[in-house]
């Protein structure tokens, strides 16, 4: 499936049972699944060029699908914001 300006269509993954947050924990910002692991942790290491599969080594309590939620989390915040502006 494709867009009308041609940009592929996926269905959104839904990161609200993955992605929590706790005003108590790590300052309130995202983490997974509760644990002590920040959205931004994943995403610091994927920008910085680890591969899942190197992440998942540093953060053994993380799941291929937990990565996936950091991302999808990050792309529906940006998608907001530019919905804002």
């Amino acid at each position: 499936m494709t867009r009308a300006h041609g940009s592929p269509t996926f269905a959104p993954m839904d990161y609200g049972a993955i992605i929590t947050i706790e005003p108590g924990k790590r300052g309130g910002k995202p983490c997974i699944r509760g644990l002590r692991i920040t959205v931004y942790d994943v995403l610091d290491c994927l920008a910085s060029g680890m591969s899942e599969d190197a992440i998942l080594r540093d953060f053994p309590d993380l799941t291929r699908d937990d990565i996936r939620a950091c991302l999808a989390f990050a792309a529906d915040r940006e998608r907001r914001l530019a919905g804002a502006a």
